[in-house]
């Protein structure tokens, strides 16, 4: 059932809303009669005529320069096999996908229907001209070397068959740090290769072109160690064919420095670990299990140092470390190939990278407290920030050396700073957000779950392990929508008014009670109270029966905002309780605040408001930039209204010297930091990229975010309800599956906070 449900999923994301992972979209305006005139005939013209004046000019003119294509004849397509181009389709969409958000590359899938090594370069060679670059994807060796050999020879644009080097150039990487762990040199240590296709070949030589020895390299493919008294070798095997008198796995592993496995699982015992040297360093790739399982290879040898493809485990080898980046670096200085020296340079820099301080942004992604180099931390880990800014640049550099650039750059600065200023709408603040809740699962009331949309979502988090659902809600109501959406799972389903609920509603009503008996409340009402599902999931994360809750889909905000304010209460040393809205955006994360709780907060309040979103915001691994909002900037208006915010700020300059804030500011000066640093270098935050901001009203922070919402289509993560004892958050009325989804991720990480923090405390 479970492989029966992936399925359907699968499925459905690849068919829904539009089928297909990607789409064109203008860069250009469109709206009048001029803008076509010029867009098509006859504007179009001039670009036409310079370019055939100067080929180059299609750099200048058109959308080449940053536009790769991935191409196959779906000869080798994942585990897949053999499946023909067209149903290798999904496969290069999803890694066009990849290169868009990972390094902002444009990129088209092309499937060839040609299994001959002459179609298929002939036909790449035709089409060519579209294209700044060319990625080869998911071509079965031994056709993959002629084909990549022949393109790189006969094309003037950057050619490089991912499925060979990306394994290479993370491996190597990886390979190169995991050495110096175990102190042990790249030119003495004996390397057990187990795997002699495409990605195999590759690493081997590229383990060469960093000192490797060939007599200390033993390439092993399914009839065993590769000998040079071997018949019928092909070029590639015979290269690395070995004149040692061995014949299996096991005899090669005795003694062996270095085992990389780009085979099948299971093939590695724990004999054959224990037979390998001191400090053995094993590489187990295969996918989507290793050549050994992680934890028997840990068990076997503490002195292990282990990579495996997995995202579960430490030291992943994930090729999109390296193809979008080498590709961002190659257009970017139209380097007519990608060769030897860029690809070391890749290595180089992915090793080096791994030993710089980690960014808190990664080591709360990965829930870790301090990610730093050792035999757990050999390889930068795939949601690392630095990635854009750093690899693209040592590619260039490379590129740029070896005389292979076109267009070669004078000013890195200030081409790391644009690498990173391409890091926008990518929703990887989601992603992470995701991963960081499933570290540590926490136990979510959904108080609405006997809505269809409210069980999806929960089913979501369920199925994903975002969190443990505690469904609320009319019981057989909720049996009967998961029978329906084949959610199958032995979670705790409440009816609050159900009479097996009466022994809890008696518990809960009586604390309820406790804590307001002298507001009016009776022990009687507050019983009854606990019949109402935010009443009693409230209390279930109060008396430790939950850690967190999510509510308002069928109700107004104020509505259900009301009960839980009243049973919550604010966390000590709060004066309001407060809200925050982040925004995936195309230029990163926004943090709006307060979107739906103070109506018109006093300049005591805002700057109260400030630093409980500053909080929020290193919460998710960034330093925040806050600029407080108004319709006037620095004192152009006296009235009350800019008043307070200015006053807002004075406290906050006053009381948080370090606070990386300012105002009051209108909302363009606080977004454009040229404009900003231009018009007021003064400023705390001139030429700083404003991260978060802070309204001077609620009616103009829900409308901004809404606005956002719906007309810019940004998605949307909270509101995430700041000030209150417990994590309890409330969704807006008729939000969206995935919203409920991503609240109920940030529920969890708020309740993983809280817990962490109390646990520093006692």
């Amino acid at each position: 059932m479970a492989h029966s449900k992936l399925r359907r999923e699968a499925l459905v994301y690849h068919a829904k809303p539009q089928p297909g992972k990607i789409k064109i979209v203008p860069t250009k305006p469109y709206a009048t009669q001029r803008d076509l005139a010029l867009a098509y005939s006859p504007g179009v013209a001039e670009p036409c005529l310079e370019i055939e004046k100067d080929p180059n000019n299609a750099y200048k003119y058109t959308a080449k320069g940053n536009l790769v294509a991935v191409i196959s004849n779906g000869t080798a397509v994942l585990g897949l096999g053999d499946i023909g181009p067209l149903a290798s389709k999904p496969v290069m969409e999803g890694k066009a996908l990849l290169f868009k958000i990972f390094a902002d590359i444009d990129s088209i899938d092309i499937e060839v229907d040609a299994k001959d090594v002459d179609a298929f370069v002939d036909t790449v060679k035709r089409i060519a001209p579209s294209f700044g670059g060319i990625n080869l994807e998911d071509i079965k060796a031994p056709e993959a070397f002629e084909i990549e050999r022949r393109l790189k020879e006969e094309l003037d644009i950057p050619v490089m068959h991912d499925d060979q080097h990306g394994t290479a150039i993370i491996s190597a990487a990886a390979l190169l740090n995991a050495l110096e762990v175990a102190q042990k040199s790249i030119d003495q240590v004996t390397i057990v290769i187990n795997g002699a296709g495409a990605a195999a070949v590759s690493c081997t030589k590229l383990y060469k072109a960093l000192g490797a020895k060939n007599s200390q390299m033993i390439m092993l493919d399914s009839k065993g160690v590769i000998r040079k008294d071997r018949p019928d070798l092909t070029a590639e095997k015979a290269e690395f064919a070995t004149d040692r008198d061995l014949n299996t796995l096991e005899e090669a592993m005795v003694g062996a420095d270095v085992f990389i496995g780009l085979s099948i699982a299971d093939v590695v015992t724990p004999e054959m670990l224990l037979s390998m040297a001191e400090t053995p360093i094993v590489f187990a790739l295969a996918n989507p299990n290793p050549e050994i399982d992680y934890h028997l290879a840990c068990a076997t040898r503490p002195d292990i140092i282990m990579a495996t493809g997995r995202s579960d485990f430490p030291n992943q080898v994930n090729n999109v470390l390296g193809f979008p980046y080498i590709f961002r670096g190659a257009l970017d200085v139209r380097a007519t190939k990608i060769n030897e020296a860029m690809k070391v340079a890749a290595v180089r820099a992915l090793a080096e990278l791994t030993k710089e301080v980690v960014p808190e942004q990664v080591n709360i992604t990965y829930g870790e407290t301090r990610l730093a180099f050792g035999k757990d931390y050999i390889i930068p880990k795939p949601f690392d920030p630095r990635l854009i800014g750093t690899i693209p640049v040592a590619v260039a550099k490379a590129a740029v050396e070896s005389g292979v650039a076109l267009n070669p750059l004078e000013d890195w600065d200030k081409y790391r700073e644009d690498l990173l200023s391409r890091s926008g709408n990518d929703n990887k603040l989601i992603r992470q957000m995701h991963n960081r809740a499933k570290l540590d699962l926490k136990k979510i009331v959904f108080a609405e779950a006997d809505h269809l949309d409210v069980l999806k979502a929960a089913q979501f988090v369920y199925e994903e392990g975002i969190a443990i659902p505690i469904l609320l809600g009319h019981a057989d109501v909720i049996k009967a929508l998961m029978e329906e959406l084949e959610f199958e799972a032995d979670l705790c389903i409440v009816d609050p008014k159900d009479d097996a609920a009466k022994a809890k509603r008696i518990v809960y009503g009586q604390a309820y009670w406790e804590s307001r008996r002298r507001t009016g409340i009776t022990q009687y009402i507050a019983e009854n109270k606990m019949k109402e599902r935010n009443h009693y999931g409230a209390m279930m994360v109060l008396e430790g029966d939950a850690d967190g809750m999510i509510s308002g889909y069928s109700r107004p905000y104020a509505m259900v905002a009301k009960p839980i304010l009243e049973l919550i209460g604010r966390a000590p040393g709060v004066g309001r309780v407060a809200s925050t809205n982040i925004m995936i955006t195309d230029r990163g994360p926004l943090f709006l605040a307060d979107t739906t709780m103070n109506i018109d907060p006093t300049a005591e309040q805002l700057a109260e408001i400030a630093l409980m979103t500053a909080q929020v915001v290193r919460t998710f691994g960034f330093e925040p930039v806050i600029a407080l909002l108004s319709y006037a900037n620095f004192g152009t208006s006296e009235h009350p209204h800019a008043a307070k915010v200015k006053q807002a700020v004075k406290l906050l300059h006053t009381q948080h010297p370090d606070l990386l804030v300012d105002g009051e500011l209108q909302l363009d000066f606080a977004l454009n930091k040229e404009l900003h640093q231009r018009i007021f270098p003064f400023s705390k935050i001139a030429g700083k990229k404003v991260n978060t901001l802070v309204f001077p009203n609620l009616e103009s922070a829900n409308i901004t975010y809404k606005l956002l919402k719906e007309v810019n289509h940004a998605d949307s993560i909270g509101p995430f309800l700041m000030g209150l004892k417990n994590p309890i958050h409330l969704i807006q009325l008729g939000a969206s599956v995935q919203e409920m989804v991503n609240m109920a991720a940030l529920t969890a990480i708020d309740a993983q906070e809280r817990s962490s923090t109390n646990k520093s405390n006692s």
